[in-house]
């Protein structure tokens, strides 16, 4: 683990840029972004354009470690190049940004109100060349769509299941159990998962380090206890759906949360914008998201 990367996400202000869409979400990505599917043709042609918006929202003059911890990248663009270097050693050498890697294959059909992810048949493969390739942490996600003891129950047994192999190879997982801001018993659904969480985290040895993303609570402050966990490196919140503005307002009464957004990240982007303005609204949504996670 790099020691400089660990506490630059643990201790510095700022938050996670989300730049992990995948398939099924990629033409949704270039669609708000002012892509049609006419543009392209085939999955090739698909990641070479979602890989141009990446690489134009990175190499921005208003991207920066200055107020941007570390960005969660899909593993095609971990295998691209930005600036002629592997897309995670660019991060980091030239913008300062702790680069992460989104691991999982995608969710399982609905069970028991949640949704588990899909087996990673080749997750140990994926770690070590994550490894190689400089990459410092993971991110995989389920969803828990219901208050259904049973479903949280597995939620949260896999997530820290993976977790542990992911600790074991070096890295730093972030375990991301969402709960869908539209559940009817959404706040339930956080109780459930808040008692989940911490007893897998009190069974943590002193040096297994992990990252919570989270759904931003009903209850402000909700996750307070996994915030102060010692074996907790951070807790960023998912936009999971809200504009930026909501996000934001419910981001900033969570103190010690910080963001980790994706679509409230380029919501206002467009393919058709100068670089001026590119780069003036990236600033804008940067600033706003970076003083949310401030409090």
């Amino acid at each position: 683990m790099n020691q400089a990367q660990l506490d630059k996400v643990q201790n510095q202000d700022g938050f996670i840029a989300a730049l992990d869409q995948s398939g099924g979400s990629t033409p949704k990505a270039l669609g708000l972004y002012g892509v049609a599917e006419t543009d392209y043709s085939g999955d090739d042609e698909m990641f070479d354009k979602v890989h141009e918006m990446r690489t134009r929202i990175i190499t921005s003059p208003s991207f920066g470690g200055n107020r941007i911890l570390g960005a969660i990248l899909f593993e095609m663009t971990m295998d691209r190049e930005i600036g002629g270097k592997g897309t995670a050693q660019y991060l980091w050498e030239d913008k300062q940004v702790v680069p992460f890697l989104k691991v999982d294959k995608g969710l399982a059909d609905e069970h028991d109100g949640v949704q588990v992810m899909k087996p990673m048949p080749e997750l140990d493969a994926l770690l070590a060349r994550a490894k190689t390739a400089g990459i410092f942490g993971t991110k995989m996600r389920s969803v828990i769509k219901s208050a259904n003891p049973a479903g949280v129950k597995a939620v949260v047994d896999q997530q820290f299941e993976i977790g542990l192999r992911i600790v074991a190879a070096g890295l730093v997982p972030i375990i991301e159990p969402e709960v869908d801001i539209n559940s009817p018993s959404k706040a339930e659904a956080e109780g459930q998962l808040l008692a989940n969480l911490l007893e897998h985290l009190n069974k943590l040895g002193p040096d297994q380090k992990v990252m919570l993303k989270l759904t931003l609570p009903e209850q402000d402050g909700f996750y307070k206890a996994c915030i102060d966990h010692p074996n907790v490196v951070r807790v960023v919140a998912l936009s999971g759906g809200y504009s930026r503005d909501e996000a934001n307002s419910r981001l900033s009464r969570n103190h010690g949360m910080i963001a980790s957004f994706s679509r409230a990240l380029s919501e206002g982007l467009s393919a058709q914008q100068s670089a001026a303005e590119f780069d003036g609204m990236m600033d804008t949504s940067i600033q706003s998201i970076f003083d949310a996670s401030k409090t």
